[in-house]
Parts: C-alpha cells; sequence; structure tokens
C-alpha cells in the first residue's frame, strides 16, 4: 500500500507525558505548553484526565487546566476518563473528546486498574453511551497491544478480541498502544492488522513508545499499512509507572521529522514545535527525550 499523503498527530503530552512527573506542573505551565502546540499547528491535543488525584495527583487541576484554556477553532481537546464518576466530572468541562482505556493483558488490566478485561468493559460501557448521547466523541485506548510487563509477548488475537469489545459497546476509534516500548515493525504491524479486522483504517491509530528506540521505525510500519492517525508527545515526555524501565512516548518532533522526510503532509510547524518543547523542558529542568528537538536545538546554538 502507498504512503499516506497527510497525517493527523494527536499529542498526548499535557495529559500522557506529564501524570507521571513527580514535581507538580502548575496549570499555567500546561496552559502554557497547549498554546504552544496550538501554534505550532497540532490540532488535536490531550489535555488531561478526570482521574482521582489520590492515584494521579498530577492531573488534580483537569478543570482549572480546562477552564482555562481558550478554544481554537478546528483543534479538538480530549481527556481521559476511567469511570462514569470521572466522565461526570468530565461533562462540565465540555471536552470535544473522552477516552476509555483497557489493557488486551489480563495481567496488566488488573495491575493497573484492579479489575479484569470484560470487568472494564463492563465499567466503562455505559461512560462511551453517555458520552455519545451528549454528542461527545469517544476514542478507546488499547494498551499494552504488543508487549506486557507481566506477560511478556501479547498475542495478535488478544488484541483483535479488545478491539471487537470496544466495538461493540460504541467506542468510535482505536489506539494501538504499544505501552512499554517493545515492540518493533513486524510485531506493531500484526498488532494493528488484528484492529483493523473490527475497526477501519482511518479509525485506528499507533501509539508508540520509544523505550528501546523503535518508536519512529514503528511509526514507519504503521504507514505501510495506510494509518494515518498517531500518538505522540512533545519532548518525548511520559512513561509507564507498572513498567520498570519504560521510557516516553515517541516524541512528536521525530515523527514529524520524518513524515516530513517522506513528503507528507501534517500541517505542523516543526520549528515551532521544537518551541514548545523547549518551553516544558525548561520548566521541568531537563533535556528533551526527541534527537531531532536536540539537533534543531543545537543548530540554534
Amino acid at each position: 500500500m502507498a504512503l499516506p499523503s497527510k497525517v493527523r498527530i494527536i499529542d498526548v503530552g499535557p495529559r500522557d507525558g506529564l501524570q507521571n512527573e513527580k514535581q507538580i506542573v502548575p496549570p499555567e505551565v500546561k496552559i502554557g505548553l497547549i498554546e504552544r502546540l496550538e501554534r505550532a499547528g497540532l490540532r488535536e491535543i490531550e489535555v488531561t484526565s478526570f482521574v482521582s488525584p489520590k492515584w494521579v495527583p498530577q492531573m488534580a487541576d483537569n478543570a482549572q487546566v480546562m477552564a482555562g484554556l481558550v478554544r481554537k477553532p478546528g483543534v479538538r481537546y480530549s481527556v481521559l476518563v476511567p469511570n462514569m464518576k470521572g466522565f461526570e466530572a468530565a461533562l462540565a468541562a465540555q471536552p470535544d473528546e473522552i477516552v476509555v482505556f483497557a489493557s488486551a493483558s489480563e495481567a496488566f488490566s488488573q495491575k493497573n486498574i484492579n479489575c479484569s478485561i470484560a470487568e472494564s468493559i463492563e465499567r466503562f460501557a455505559p461512560v462511551v453511551e453517555a458520552a455519545r448521547a451528549e454528542g461527545i466523541a469517544v476514542r478507546g485506548a488499547m494498551s499494552c497491544t504488543v508487549g506486557c510487563p507481566y506477560e511478556g509477548e501479547v498475542a495478535p488475537a488478544q488484541v483483535a478480541h479488545l478491539a471487537g469489545l470496544l466495538k461493540q459497546v460504541g467506542v468510535q476509534r482505536v489506539d494501538v498502544a504499544d505501552t512499554i516500548g517493545v515492540g518493533t515493525p513486524l510485531r506493531v504491524q500484526r498488532a494493528i492488522e488484528a484492529a483493523l479486522k473490527h475497526f477501519d483504517v482511518d479509525d485506528v491509530s499507533g501509539h508508540f513508545h520509544d523505550t528501546y528506540g523503535q518508536g519512529v521505525s514503528n511509526t514507519y510500519a504503521a504507514l505501510q499499512l495506510g494509518v494515518w492517525n498517531f500518538q505522540s508527545s512533545v519532548a518525548g515526555l511520559g512513561g509507564c509507572p507498572y513498567a520498570k524501565g519504560a521510557t516516553g512516548n515517541v516524541a512528536t518532533e521525530d515523527v514529524v521529522y520524518l513524515l516530513h522526510g517522506l513528503g507528507i503532509e501534517t500541517g505542523i510547524d516543526l520549528e515551532r514545535l521544537v518551541d514548545a518543547a523547549e518551553y516544558i523542558s525548561g520548566f521541568l529542568q531537563r533535556p528533551s527525550n526527541s534527537r531531532t528537538g536536540t539537533a534543531i536545538a543545537r543548530q540554534r546554538g
């Protein structure tokens, strides 16, 4: 299959990227990051999550961040919700899309959210129904689609099973996430092909972590299957608290550099994207995890 002519990127840095930071990032800094991502041309941004601050203290300011945004026409703002209580809290913030999540690994589901895969689907089925009734889009994040820190390799059949369950409860599009970054191109393609048994290619996105430095390679592998939606994180922010050694999401800068090199349209200004990365890296007082961002920053002197 010919590579897509355009790609849509969801930057998950403000939510997935920052949720595990030990130092609290103030809401005004998160809003400043989102504004810089918008200026760089991002049209989909995962802003925050409506989870218990007891479990994710970094997201305790969710309503404050959403209220502080000056929303730009044409930009989709999404939030993650774990259950009906989270959805009800998120509803007041008027997100364009909610994200529900489930794992392709039974062991990871138990460790991460203390319930089985079947129970997780049962838990958020009414959330999906309520969101759709309110005209809010629903995305399903499928974690551990390639590998699990507890089970090891995850079979494509497990991914297909989960995708089918999500489709049944009304989820409109899904993320094929290599949560711990152990995937390689062939394994990622098999996971995506499993998801494509239940969702159209327009409704499947790649979400790759870069633990073994395969995030860009896996992006290219997904492109070969016609996938044109991807999630990434500015400056390569992120990680997984349940997977020892797992690093952040593949950096948005690195993905954009690849795509532009292939002649694929993204609508993103790479220089402004690096500005956003330098902004948040400066606040966190550590270098960006993006190879592309680091190279451009050095060229700037």
